[in-house]
């Protein structure tokens, strides 16, 4: 089982957070983090705290496996902020793991980028690119999502005898919709998956063009990480700057996020479909940035507009993959919750646990990290948001 090295709230800082809690009420507008996240107590906030103490019991008894942090904000407030230290040194030991960046059980790798804070983020890192790429969209840097996507590859010289390439637009790509014959149905473990040869070429740009079509863009949903990589790549070509770049300046340092990793291909690409390492506190921040609809302190970040696209449930036929038989899917957002046209949860899901859980009716953030992937767990963190946590909430 794992054991809990730092626990922020309740039982390390009960002092200090009663004391800051009779300073607020919930009737104050919701503040924005400075250095840090203002905090609270469930009870401030209107949750019943024996459903917070009840996950993380669950976690520290195993239920959830791997599971490296949860963190649950409301009103702009930390109300749970746990930490659970494993010995992945040792977990990863039994495999064999090789010095390389995409071998998932090198620890210097997975989960924690070289024993710091910041945790892999898998696929969440696609919604994140999402938001550095609809900052240019805003600029007027891309002329919007119906603009052919193929259009930024030239440089590359795509195959365009096929016109359903050529019919690919922008939107295509965001809504993994692009028609490309792509396989990552299977496991992150199988060979055979287009995702695990992507990762291990040399050219990522040139390995999703060299993909034949399929189909018609779209008209179908297959998810593709390597639709992701033409996004960050995308970005690159509208702004001149490197998506890590862009997103460092237009996205991270303006919501308060100073430290980040980002895995670079050998070709000297930004990973984009997997790459991004944040803590969990600033993993909280990019929901927050979507809760409050692209603002941040009165600083306009991302378009209303942009946000709503993104989250809003374009795909609601998604496939029965992941365990989400009625998720639907925005801009490189999954909207497991939606009325099918709102969503009432959007979320950005990883590999192994990584989950940015936004609930606006609720004004709540919910960040897990973990790192189960090799073993099943007996309870899921992606549902515990929506069966455990939004029952406790007492009040508006």
């Amino acid at each position: 089982m794992p054991r809990c090295k730092r626990i922020v709230f309740p039982i390390l800082a009960v002092a200090s957070v009663a004391l800051i809690a009779c300073q607020q009420t919930t009737n104050e507008a919701a503040p924005f983090p400075g250095d840090t996240w203002p905090i609270s107590t469930p009870e401030a906030e209107g949750i019943d705290p024996a459903a917070i103490d009840s996950i993380h019991q669950d976690i520290v008894a195993g239920r959830y496996g791997l599971l490296d942090n949860f963190l649950l904000i409301r009103h702009g407030r930390v109300v749970a902020d746990y930490h659970y230290e494993h010995d992945y040194d040792s977990i990863s030991a039994q495999y064999n793991p090789t010095n390389d960046q995409y071998d998932y059980d090198h620890p210097d790798w997975h989960p924690y980028y070289r024993d710091t804070d910041l945790h892999t983020l898998q696929s969440v890192t696609k919604s994140v690119t999402s938001a550095a790429l609809g900052i240019a969209v805003d600029d007027g840097l891309i002329a919007g999502v119906d603009v052919p996507g193929m259009s930024f590859f030239d440089s590359f010289g795509p195959d365009m005898s096929d016109a359903r390439r050529a019919a690919m637009t922008l939107e295509d790509l965001l809504t993994m919709r692009s028609g490309i014959d792509w396989n990552e149905a299977g496991s992150y473990l199988d060979a055979d998956n287009s995702c695990v040869q992507l990762e291990a070429s040399d050219e990522w740009i040139r390995f999703v063009l060299d993909h034949p079509m399929r189909e018609d863009p779209g008209t179908r949903w297959d998810y593709n990480s390597g639709v992701s990589v033409l996004l960050g790549k995308i970005v690159q070509v509208a702004t001149g700057h490197r998506v890590d770049e862009w997103a460092r300046d237009r996205l991270f340092q303006p919501i308060g996020i100073r430290e980040f990793y980002w895995k670079i291909t050998p070709d000297d690409e930004v990973d984009t479909e997997g790459g991004l390492y944040l803590s969990a506190h600033d993993l909280a921040r990019v929901g927050y940035l979507f809760l409050r609809r692209g603002m941040w302190a009165g600083e306009r970040i991302l378009s209303e507009d942009w946000v709503q696209a993104s989250t809003s449930p374009d795909v609601t036929d998604v496939r029965p993959d992941n365990d989400r038989p009625d998720a639907g899917y925005g801009y490189q957002w999954w909207v497991p919750e939606h009325d099918g046209e709102t969503a009432a949860i959007f979320a950005g899901n990883g590999y192994g646990g990584q989950f940015l859980m936004v609930a606006p009716e609720y004004d709540v953030v919910v960040v897990f990290n973990a790192w189960n992937i090799h073993e099943s767990t007996e309870l899921a963190s992606w549902r515990a948001l929506q069966d455990r946590i939004i029952p406790a909430i007492e009040y508006d």
